[in-house]
């Protein structure tokens, strides 16, 4: 459907941003993701799953990539991870896909209403939770490769 292909096209170009086609000319990169169920967050969700698979995978990166969701509340509350529930009860739901390298924004996408001041108060709590992503991938990449 119309919004399977968005989440598509986002996906496929943030990680045209970080993966390093140069180094092989004329090879396709081909990357599967089935959704098994959505609890909410879907796209952070699948962003991070893309990004986990093109790590273990061994695909030359720029850098790492991470999706933070966030849900704007009626009130102006920020909530990170919403869930489906969250989601269909808030103002706005702005998902963000940031980069390792100085926390730069590859992908931002919205929906619903909000201000600059909430959209910028968003991106600000994101970047801060990309740290606990990050962590979180090198804590499962060292597990994965660790000899024990």
């Amino acid at each position: 459907g119309v919004l399977e292909r968005s989440r598509e096209q986002l996906l496929r170009q943030t990680c045209e941003a970080v993966v390093l086609g140069v180094l092989h000319p004329r090879t396709a990169i081909s990357l599967v993701l089935q959704v098994l169920s959505d609890a909410g967050s879907l796209l952070s969700c699948c962003l991070n799953a893309a990004c986990m698979a093109l790590l273990d995978a061994g695909l030359p990166l720029s850098a790492l990539f991470c999706g933070v969701t966030c849900a704007l509340e009626p009130d102006g509350t920020i909530l990170l991870d919403p869930t489906a529930r969250q989601e269909q009860e808030a103002r706005a739901i702005l998902t963000f896909a940031i980069a390792s390298s100085e926390r730069k924004v590859l992908m931002a996408t919205t929906k619903g209403s909000c201000s600059v001041e909430e959209m910028q108060q968003c991106l600000a709590v994101a970047q801060r939770a990309a740290s606990t992503i990050f962590q979180f991938y090198r804590d499962s990449v060292r597990r994965r490769y660790s000899k024990s």
